[in-house]
Protein backbone atom coordinates (compact mmCIF):
# COMPACT_ATOMS: atom_id res chain seq x y z
CA UNK A 1 0.00 0.00 0.00
CA UNK A 2 1.59 2.96 -1.00
CA UNK A 3 2.69 5.94 1.78
CA UNK A 4 0.19 8.93 2.02
CA UNK A 5 2.06 12.30 0.65
CA UNK A 6 3.01 14.65 2.57
CA UNK A 7 1.24 18.06 2.71
CA UNK A 8 1.28 21.79 4.10
CA UNK A 9 -1.63 23.88 4.54
CA UNK A 10 -1.48 27.67 4.24
CA UNK A 11 -5.11 29.14 5.92
CA UNK A 12 -6.16 33.11 5.44
CA UNK A 13 -8.70 33.79 8.19
CA UNK A 14 -11.79 36.37 8.31
CA UNK A 15 -14.64 37.02 10.00
CA UNK A 16 -17.49 35.06 8.29
CA UNK A 17 -15.12 32.48 5.98
CA UNK A 18 -11.93 31.13 6.45
CA UNK A 19 -9.86 30.03 2.86
CA UNK A 20 -8.07 26.99 2.79
CA UNK A 21 -4.43 26.01 0.61
CA UNK A 22 -3.18 22.94 0.36
CA UNK A 23 0.43 22.15 -1.47
CA UNK A 24 2.86 19.11 -1.54
CA UNK A 25 6.22 19.27 -0.21
CA UNK A 26 7.66 20.50 -3.47
CA UNK A 27 5.26 23.50 -3.36
CA UNK A 28 2.88 22.20 -6.15
CA UNK A 29 -0.62 23.71 -5.77
CA UNK A 30 -3.14 20.87 -4.56
CA UNK A 31 -6.48 22.78 -3.88
CA UNK A 32 -8.33 25.54 -2.36
CA UNK A 33 -11.28 25.48 -0.19
CA UNK A 34 -13.50 27.86 1.83
CA UNK A 35 -14.78 26.93 5.29
CA UNK A 36 -17.51 29.07 7.32
CA UNK A 37 -16.10 30.14 10.64
CA UNK A 38 -18.43 27.84 12.62
CA UNK A 39 -18.21 24.48 14.36
CA UNK A 40 -19.07 22.63 11.97
CA UNK A 41 -16.83 24.41 9.60
CA UNK A 42 -13.65 24.34 12.07
CA UNK A 43 -14.30 20.13 12.02
CA UNK A 44 -14.30 19.62 8.39
CA UNK A 45 -11.30 21.74 7.98
CA UNK A 46 -8.89 19.26 10.05
CA UNK A 47 -10.49 16.62 7.34
CA UNK A 48 -10.77 18.05 4.22
CA UNK A 49 -6.63 18.53 4.75
CA UNK A 50 -6.14 15.22 5.73
CA UNK A 51 -7.63 14.22 2.58
CA UNK A 52 -4.87 15.01 0.60
CA UNK A 53 -2.34 13.52 2.85
CA UNK A 54 -0.33 13.22 5.83
CA UNK A 55 -0.21 16.70 7.15
CA UNK A 56 2.93 18.57 8.38
CA UNK A 57 1.91 21.85 9.27
CA UNK A 58 -0.53 24.88 8.83
CA UNK A 59 0.54 28.33 7.99
CA UNK A 60 -2.23 30.81 9.30
CA UNK A 61 -2.44 34.48 9.18
CA UNK A 62 -4.03 36.47 12.30
CA UNK A 63 -3.85 33.44 14.77
CA UNK A 64 -4.35 35.95 17.61
CA UNK A 65 -7.33 37.75 15.78
CA UNK A 66 -9.39 35.88 13.20
CA UNK A 67 -8.08 32.58 13.35
CA UNK A 68 -7.92 32.27 17.36
CA UNK A 69 -10.63 29.48 17.43
CA UNK A 70 -9.72 27.75 14.27
CA UNK A 71 -5.61 27.64 15.73
CA UNK A 72 -7.14 26.38 18.68
CA UNK A 73 -9.04 23.69 17.11
CA UNK A 74 -6.42 22.29 14.80
CA UNK A 75 -3.58 22.02 17.99
CA UNK A 76 -6.16 19.98 19.95
CA UNK A 77 -6.61 17.84 16.72
CA UNK A 78 -2.76 16.86 16.61
CA UNK A 79 -1.85 19.63 13.68
CA UNK A 80 1.42 21.81 13.92
CA UNK A 81 0.10 25.91 13.66
CA UNK A 82 2.71 28.50 12.25
CA UNK A 83 2.59 32.00 12.67
CA UNK A 84 2.66 33.58 9.10
CA UNK A 85 2.94 37.14 8.75
CA UNK A 86 1.70 39.36 6.39
CA UNK A 87 3.61 39.43 3.23
CA UNK A 88 5.47 43.34 2.44
CA UNK A 89 3.31 45.46 -0.19
CA UNK A 90 5.61 44.89 -2.58
CA UNK A 91 5.49 40.79 -2.89
CA UNK A 92 1.89 41.23 -2.66
CA UNK A 93 1.32 43.71 -5.40
CA UNK A 94 3.64 41.50 -7.58
CA UNK A 95 1.44 38.52 -6.73
CA UNK A 96 -1.89 39.89 -6.96
CA UNK A 97 -4.34 39.71 -3.67
CA UNK A 98 -6.87 37.88 -3.14
CA UNK A 99 -7.95 35.28 -0.54
CA UNK A 100 -6.93 31.72 -2.37
CA UNK A 101 -3.80 33.46 -3.21
CA UNK A 102 -2.88 35.00 0.23
CA UNK A 103 -3.76 30.99 1.63
CA UNK A 104 -1.55 29.47 -0.81
CA UNK A 105 0.91 32.51 0.18
CA UNK A 106 0.72 31.34 3.77
CA UNK A 107 1.40 27.51 2.61
CA UNK A 108 4.62 28.48 0.66
CA UNK A 109 5.95 30.94 3.57
CA UNK A 110 5.93 27.55 5.66
CA UNK A 111 7.74 25.64 3.23
CA UNK A 112 10.43 28.15 2.20
CA UNK A 113 11.11 28.46 5.94
CA UNK A 114 10.10 32.50 6.18
CA UNK A 115 7.56 31.43 8.40
CA UNK A 116 8.55 29.59 11.19
CA UNK A 117 7.04 31.59 14.37
CA UNK A 118 4.80 29.45 17.12
CA UNK A 119 1.59 31.41 18.16
CA UNK A 120 0.10 32.02 21.07
CA UNK A 121 -1.64 29.02 22.66
CA UNK A 122 -4.76 31.44 23.88
CA UNK A 123 -5.91 28.78 25.77
CA UNK A 124 -5.03 29.53 29.46
CA UNK A 125 -4.93 31.55 32.41
CA UNK A 126 -2.66 34.18 30.52
CA UNK A 127 -6.19 34.51 27.91
CA UNK A 128 -8.38 34.93 30.27
CA UNK A 129 -6.00 37.96 31.85
CA UNK A 130 -6.18 39.61 28.31
CA UNK A 131 -9.53 39.56 28.22
CA UNK A 132 -10.00 41.33 31.42
CA UNK A 133 -7.36 44.01 30.69
CA UNK A 134 -9.56 44.84 27.88
CA UNK A 135 -12.11 45.57 29.85
CA UNK A 136 -10.04 47.35 32.42
CA UNK A 137 -8.40 49.58 29.35
CA UNK A 138 -11.54 50.36 28.19
CA UNK A 139 -13.17 51.62 31.61
CA UNK A 140 -10.30 53.77 31.90
CA UNK A 141 -10.34 55.34 28.70
CA UNK A 142 -14.10 55.82 29.20
CA UNK A 143 -13.29 57.71 32.68
CA UNK A 144 -10.68 59.92 30.87
CA UNK A 145 -12.66 60.84 28.18
CA UNK A 146 -15.29 62.01 30.39
CA UNK A 147 -13.02 64.16 32.33
CA UNK A 148 -11.89 65.61 29.35
CA UNK A 149 -15.43 66.68 28.46
CA UNK A 150 -16.10 68.00 32.15
CA UNK A 151 -13.13 70.20 31.75
CA UNK A 152 -13.98 71.47 28.24
CA UNK A 153 -17.64 72.04 29.46
CA UNK A 154 -16.37 74.22 31.68
CA UNK A 155 -14.62 75.96 29.40
CA UNK A 156 -17.37 77.05 27.64
CA UNK A 157 -19.83 77.38 30.27
CA UNK A 158 -21.22 80.99 31.58
CA UNK A 159 -18.63 82.81 33.28
CA UNK A 160 -20.43 82.56 36.91
CA UNK A 161 -19.79 78.79 36.74
CA UNK A 162 -16.61 79.13 35.00
CA UNK A 163 -15.35 81.05 37.69
CA UNK A 164 -16.40 79.17 40.60
CA UNK A 165 -14.98 75.75 38.99
CA UNK A 166 -11.69 76.61 37.21
CA UNK A 167 -9.00 76.77 40.18
CA UNK A 168 -10.47 73.53 41.87
CA UNK A 169 -8.62 70.35 41.37
CA UNK A 170 -9.78 67.11 39.63
CA UNK A 171 -11.28 65.85 42.90
CA UNK A 172 -12.83 68.76 44.32
CA UNK A 173 -14.10 69.60 41.37
CA UNK A 174 -16.10 66.07 41.03
CA UNK A 175 -17.52 66.46 44.90
CA UNK A 176 -18.80 69.74 44.50
CA UNK A 177 -20.14 69.08 41.08
CA UNK A 178 -21.86 65.34 41.66
CA UNK A 179 -23.35 67.33 45.08
CA UNK A 180 -24.63 70.33 43.20
CA UNK A 181 -28.62 70.69 42.54
CA UNK A 182 -28.57 72.00 39.31
CA UNK A 183 -32.45 71.28 38.81
CA UNK A 184 -33.74 68.70 35.96
CA UNK A 185 -35.12 71.74 33.61
CA UNK A 186 -33.01 72.95 31.21
CA UNK A 187 -34.18 76.02 30.32
CA UNK A 188 -31.27 77.96 29.76
CA UNK A 189 -27.87 77.45 28.58
CA UNK A 190 -26.32 77.47 32.34
CA UNK A 191 -28.95 75.17 33.87
CA UNK A 192 -28.32 72.74 30.85
CA UNK A 193 -24.85 72.83 31.50
CA UNK A 194 -24.70 72.28 35.13
CA UNK A 195 -27.45 69.63 34.43
CA UNK A 196 -24.69 68.36 31.96
CA UNK A 197 -21.62 68.60 34.66
CA UNK A 198 -23.50 67.31 37.36
CA UNK A 199 -24.37 64.14 35.31
CA UNK A 200 -20.41 63.79 34.21
CA UNK A 201 -19.27 63.71 37.58
CA UNK A 202 -21.55 61.14 38.59
CA UNK A 203 -20.26 58.85 35.59
CA UNK A 204 -17.13 59.74 36.53
CA UNK A 205 -17.54 58.69 40.24
CA UNK A 206 -18.70 55.23 39.17
CA UNK A 207 -15.32 53.31 39.43
CA UNK A 208 -16.25 50.26 40.92
CA UNK A 209 -15.69 48.53 37.18
CA UNK A 210 -11.86 49.74 37.07
CA UNK A 211 -11.43 48.36 40.66
CA UNK A 212 -13.00 45.16 39.78
CA UNK A 213 -10.74 45.14 36.66
CA UNK A 214 -7.92 45.52 39.11
CA UNK A 215 -8.82 42.85 41.46
CA UNK A 216 -9.34 40.12 39.18
CA UNK A 217 -6.39 40.14 37.29
CA UNK A 218 -4.48 40.55 40.34
CA UNK A 219 -5.50 37.23 41.39
CA UNK A 220 -4.74 35.40 38.32
CA UNK A 221 -1.45 37.11 37.81
CA UNK A 222 -0.70 35.59 41.45
CA UNK A 223 -1.59 32.16 40.46
CA UNK A 224 0.26 31.98 37.20
CA UNK A 225 3.37 33.90 38.38
CA UNK A 226 3.71 34.65 41.68
CA UNK A 227 7.24 36.05 41.95
CA UNK A 228 6.72 38.56 38.91
CA UNK A 229 4.83 40.80 41.36
CA UNK A 230 7.59 40.25 43.71
CA UNK A 231 10.25 41.78 40.99
CA UNK A 232 10.88 45.53 42.26
CA UNK A 233 9.01 48.15 40.52
CA UNK A 234 6.17 45.57 39.00
CA UNK A 235 2.59 46.29 39.40
CA UNK A 236 -0.55 44.25 38.31
CA UNK A 237 -0.98 46.45 34.99
CA UNK A 238 2.44 46.25 33.68
CA UNK A 239 2.87 42.31 35.18
CA UNK A 240 -0.23 41.57 32.69
CA UNK A 241 0.81 43.30 29.92
CA UNK A 242 4.02 41.33 30.09
CA UNK A 243 2.50 38.26 30.66
CA UNK A 244 0.16 38.93 27.67
CA UNK A 245 2.85 39.31 25.35
CA UNK A 246 4.50 36.15 26.36
CA UNK A 247 1.20 34.28 26.41
CA UNK A 248 0.16 31.02 27.50
CA UNK A 249 3.68 29.25 25.78
CA UNK A 250 6.66 31.30 27.08
CA UNK A 251 8.43 28.54 25.89
CA UNK A 252 7.91 29.43 22.53
CA UNK A 253 10.93 32.49 22.65
CA UNK A 254 13.82 30.80 22.21
CA UNK A 255 15.90 32.81 24.63
CA UNK A 256 15.98 36.03 26.88
CA UNK A 257 17.19 38.13 23.41
CA UNK A 258 13.83 37.05 21.63
CA UNK A 259 11.62 38.08 24.37
CA UNK A 260 13.81 41.12 24.79
CA UNK A 261 13.36 41.96 20.87
CA UNK A 262 9.50 41.19 21.52
CA UNK A 263 9.46 43.70 24.11
CA UNK A 264 10.75 46.38 21.65
CA UNK A 265 13.84 46.24 24.39
CA UNK A 266 16.77 45.07 22.40
CA UNK A 267 19.96 46.99 21.35
CA UNK A 268 20.49 47.99 17.65
CA UNK A 269 23.40 48.73 16.70
CA UNK A 270 23.94 53.05 15.62
CA UNK A 271 27.37 53.27 15.20
CA UNK A 272 28.54 55.94 12.32
CA UNK A 273 31.97 57.31 11.82
CA UNK A 274 33.64 58.11 15.39
CA UNK A 275 30.20 57.32 17.01
CA UNK A 276 29.96 53.90 18.90
CA UNK A 277 26.39 53.65 20.60
CA UNK A 278 23.45 51.74 19.97
CA UNK A 279 19.70 52.06 20.37
CA UNK A 280 16.49 50.35 21.13
CA UNK A 281 14.96 48.52 18.28
CA UNK A 282 11.58 50.15 16.84
CA UNK A 283 9.76 46.87 16.57
CA UNK A 284 8.61 44.50 18.60
CA UNK A 285 5.51 44.58 21.03
CA UNK A 286 5.12 48.72 22.28
CA UNK A 287 2.80 48.05 24.90
CA UNK A 288 5.13 45.51 26.40
CA UNK A 289 7.47 47.95 25.96
CA UNK A 290 5.69 50.97 27.72
CA UNK A 291 5.17 48.58 30.74
CA UNK A 292 9.29 48.01 30.59
CA UNK A 293 9.49 51.75 30.64
CA UNK A 294 7.54 52.39 33.33
CA UNK A 295 9.23 49.45 35.67
CA UNK A 296 12.49 51.15 35.01
CA UNK A 297 10.69 54.62 36.14
CA UNK A 298 9.98 53.26 39.21
CA UNK A 299 13.34 51.74 39.84
CA UNK A 300 15.02 55.10 39.08
CA UNK A 301 12.78 56.36 41.74
CA UNK A 302 12.63 53.97 44.67
CA UNK A 303 14.85 50.97 43.88
CA UNK A 304 18.38 52.02 45.19
CA UNK A 305 20.38 49.20 43.46
CA UNK A 306 18.70 51.06 40.19
CA UNK A 307 19.66 54.40 42.13
CA UNK A 308 23.17 53.43 42.31
CA UNK A 309 23.77 52.06 39.04
CA UNK A 310 22.17 55.33 37.17
CA UNK A 311 24.57 57.41 39.00
CA UNK A 312 27.51 54.46 38.31
CA UNK A 313 26.57 54.77 34.45
CA UNK A 314 25.98 58.71 34.63
CA UNK A 315 29.43 59.37 35.51
CA UNK A 316 31.02 56.99 32.70
CA UNK A 317 29.68 59.52 29.95
CA UNK A 318 26.31 57.72 29.18
CA UNK A 319 23.46 59.66 28.07
CA UNK A 320 19.96 59.16 30.07
CA UNK A 321 18.00 57.54 27.13
CA UNK A 322 21.12 55.12 26.60
CA UNK A 323 20.80 54.29 30.24
CA UNK A 324 16.86 53.54 29.91
CA UNK A 325 18.18 50.84 26.96
CA UNK A 326 20.03 49.43 29.42
CA UNK A 327 17.78 49.41 32.29
CA UNK A 328 15.38 48.33 30.17
CA UNK A 329 16.80 44.98 29.17
CA UNK A 330 17.65 44.22 32.30
CA UNK A 331 14.10 44.14 33.80
CA UNK A 332 13.04 42.03 30.57
CA UNK A 333 16.04 39.30 31.08
CA UNK A 334 14.71 39.44 34.59
CA UNK A 335 10.79 39.16 33.69
CA UNK A 336 11.59 36.31 30.81
CA UNK A 337 13.50 33.87 33.77
CA UNK A 338 10.11 34.49 36.14
CA UNK A 339 8.23 33.65 33.00
CA UNK A 340 10.10 30.89 32.31
CA UNK A 341 10.01 29.36 35.68
CA UNK A 342 7.07 29.89 36.73
CA UNK A 343 5.25 28.03 33.31
CA UNK A 344 8.08 24.88 33.62
CA UNK A 345 7.86 25.16 37.73
CA UNK A 346 11.84 25.52 38.27
CA UNK A 347 12.52 28.02 40.94
CA UNK A 348 14.13 31.18 38.90
CA UNK A 349 17.87 32.12 39.23
CA UNK A 350 17.64 35.26 36.77
CA UNK A 351 21.25 36.80 36.26
CA UNK A 352 21.83 39.92 38.26
CA UNK A 353 22.36 43.39 36.35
Amino acid sequence: MPQPIEVIGGIDTHTDVHQAAVIDTIGRHLATEAFPTTPEGYRHLPAWLRSHGRVLTVGMEGTGSYGAELARYLRANQITVVEVDRPDRRARRAAGKSDPVDAYASATAVLSGRANGTPKDRDGTVEAIRALRVVRGSAIKARTQTINQLKSLIVTAPAATREALRSLTTAELIRRLAASRPGSDPITPAAAVKLALKRLSKRYQHSEEIADADAEPRALITHTAPGLLALPGVGTETAGQLLVTAGDNPDRLASEASFAHLCAAAPVPASSGRTDRHRLNRGGDRQANRALHTIVLVRMRHDPRTRDYVARRTLEGLKTKDIFRCLKRVVAREVYHHLTSAFSGTPSTPPTA
